[in-house]
């Protein structure tokens, strides 16, 4: 289980700023459901000096993916445009007294999100599909751009960073390759420019990584799907609403949320959450999505 933060657990079972921003005049949608995290930052904008007056954020994903958006709408509050954009995704982990390196990812979706949000707002075009790249991770739409742009500014030399960070490479893992070769080529451009290229730090024995769980059985697998659910649902009966299994595939998993639950303006923030139980009980990276995603598919 990941190490999180108490500002991390703040963030996340007390978010700030979650919903919609009545009056917003500046919007950024990033990442995609289907991918498993999708963020949407609203800002409401002082016109005359760029200052950011409020800024609000909806986030379907896991608990690091709420509490790094509801961090980012913390710190860029009472900042100008220009400002906000110098605030980094490290500067997101950094005030969250650090997220687990497997974790990351959800603060660079917070940095793109803020760029599209700024775009937005002067008017301009920003896409997070960097056209001009090539599709390096199919199992999670993450192209070469993208992925050299974060290397770059994180100074990363490996492939499991490289995923902690972005998510490629953390499904089938058929696009490792493409990633050290997108490492391969900016440790060149480092050495080219004079740069020493980054060398990561070893690990803490103490911060070693347990071994690997026993793979669970399909049976057992569903059963502890079961048992999961079945722990949360107490909580949300308790608040009029209610979840249910619809049906598993492989890492996909589909659930209905009933009653209150259903709709609520924290329907996502619920999703991410049981998506994050499920990821921690099974050992391994599953997607939580509303059933309604069955009849896009079928």
């Amino acid at each position: 289980m990941w190490d999180y933060s108490d500002k991390v657990r703040e963030h996340f079972f007390d978010p700030k700023n979650s919903g919609p921003l009545e009056g917003a005049n500046g919007v950024g949608d990033v990442g995609s459901i289907k991918c498993g995290d999708a963020l949407r930052l609203m800002l409401k904008v002082e016109p005359e000096t760029e200052v950011i007056l409020d800024a609000h954020f909806q986030t379907f994903g896991c608990g690091s993916a709420i509490a790094s958006s509801s961090a980012l709408t913390e710190i860029i509050k009472g900042m100008t445009l220009d400002d906000a954009l110098k605030v980094s995704n490290q500067d997101i982990a950094d005030y969250l007294d650090g997220l687990p390196p497997e974790k990351m990812h959800c603060s660079v979706m917070g940095r793109e999100a803020l760029q599209a949000a700024v775009a937005n707002y002067r008017g301009e075009v920003w896409t997070d599909d960097h056209e001009e790249g090539a599709l390096i991770c199919k199992c999670f739409a993450i192209d070469a751009v993208m992925i050299e742009d974060t290397v770059r500014a994180n100074s990363l030399t490996t492939v499991e960073e490289v995923t902690n960070y972005t998510k490629a490479g953390g499904g089938c893992s058929s696009c490792h390759e493409a990633i050290e070769e997108i490492l391969e080529k900016v440790a060149q451009e480092w050495e080219a420019e004079g740069k020493a290229a980054p060398t990561a730090a070893p690990a803490p024995a103490a911060e070693a990584k347990p071994a690997a769980k026993p793979q669970l059985t399909t049976y057992q697998r569903m059963r502890k799907i079961e048992e999961v659910v079945e722990s949360i649902r107490p909580t949300l009966i308790k608040d009029g609403g209610d979840i249910e299994i619809v049906e598993v595939s492989g890492k996909d998993i589909y659930v209905n949320l009933k009653g209150a639950c259903a709709g609520c303006m924290m329907e996502q923030a619920t999703l991410g959450g049981v998506q994050q139980k499920l990821i921690e009980a099974l050992g391994e990276f599953i997607r939580l999505l509303p059933a309604k995603l069955l009849t896009e598919i079928h």
